[in-house]
């Protein structure tokens, strides 16, 4: 968690936070990181729902509205689970004629009542802590699908290892999504970026796009690790956010673009942006799925 949303949590100034932390990483109590601080176990521990819900939300709702605009009129996604793509779900609702794959209970509820769109749940076993399907049953269910798109979040992004969580069976069924999309959309706020986790999810090299939110100035490994991943040919969108976090009003938004140099896309992908069919019926795909 970064400095500034601990201030703005503890509505305190982030000079008096920064004293506290040291004080507390003292007793043993958490880790401190460049422009924040986790707690101990960092690769392994993962917060319940109920603590991600409230972090970085403003940061959150920036990402789901620009991420949202990626989203066309008729397409099949897979959406993975995760407080990001729930924001994004519901940003998803007015999109006429989209199909929407998924093991989140929190992205299927966000579109339960969005009468033009179609929602096809993966089987498996319900991880509570974060309300979604995992296992050998979610993973299985995904198998022949093949879609346009691949939303997901996770507990960390690096360069080096790209999208990370904490979990294993969490982790082998966002393998399982990516697998069945030919472009790979990662949504992650400025406070996971330069965080490594204990299972890797999406390479960097299968990573099409980034939407991210504008790390604060003096966050220097967030805007170097943007950086690095531009590098690697990453596309970067950086959503600006301002308001109140919890507030009723959607933040104004703003979009830049992080230069790096151009990746040549797989023949899946090019179909896809260029506006040509994907190889293979999506709709027969999704109907399959459903049926299982």
């Amino acid at each position: 968690m970064s400095l500034r949303e601990l201030a703005r949590v503890v509505q305190t100034s982030e000079v008096t936070v920064r004293r506290d932390v040291r004080a507390l990483e003292a007793e043993g109590l958490l880790d401190r990181r460049h422009g924040g601080a986790v707690l101990p176990g960092g690769f392994t521990r993962e917060s319940g729902f109920p603590q991600k819900s409230h972090l970085a939300t403003a940061e959150k709702t920036a990402i789901a509205d620009l991420a949202a605009n990626l989203v066309e009129e008729g397409e099949a996604i897979v959406v993975g689970a995760g407080t990001t793509t729930q924001e994004l779900a519901r940003r998803l609702a007015r999109v006429p004629g989209l199909t929407v794959v998924t093991n989140s209970l929190l992205v299927a509820q966000a579109l339960a009542h969005a009468n033009r769109v179609e929602v096809v749940m993966t089987g498996g076993t319900l991880r509570g802590s974060n309300y979604a399907l995992v296992g050998s049953g979610a993973e299985q269910s995904l198998q022949g699908l093949r879609v346009s798109r691949a939303f997901l979040s996770g507990s960390g992004l690096t360069a080096e290892r790209g999208l990370s969580t904490s979990n294993m069976l969490s982790a082998s069924v966002d393998r399982a999504l990516v697998q069945a999309a030919a472009e790979v959309v990662v949504l992650a706020d400025h406070t996971k970026l330069g965080t490594d986790t204990m299972f890797q999810t999406v390479p960097t090299d299968v990573i099409t796009r980034l939407v991210t939110d504008e790390p604060p100035a003096h966050d220097d490994r967030a805007q170097t690790e943007l950086q690095a991943l531009a590098d690697q040919g990453v596309q970067i969108a950086v959503a600006g956010a301002s308001g109140s976090p919890g507030g009723d009003e959607v933040p104004a938004r703003r979009a830049r673009s992080v230069p790096g140099p151009r990746r040549s896309a797989p023949a899946g992908l090019r179909s896809a942006v260029l506006g040509e069919p994907v190889p293979g019926s999506e709709r027969a795909r999704v109907a399959d799925l459903r049926r299982r």
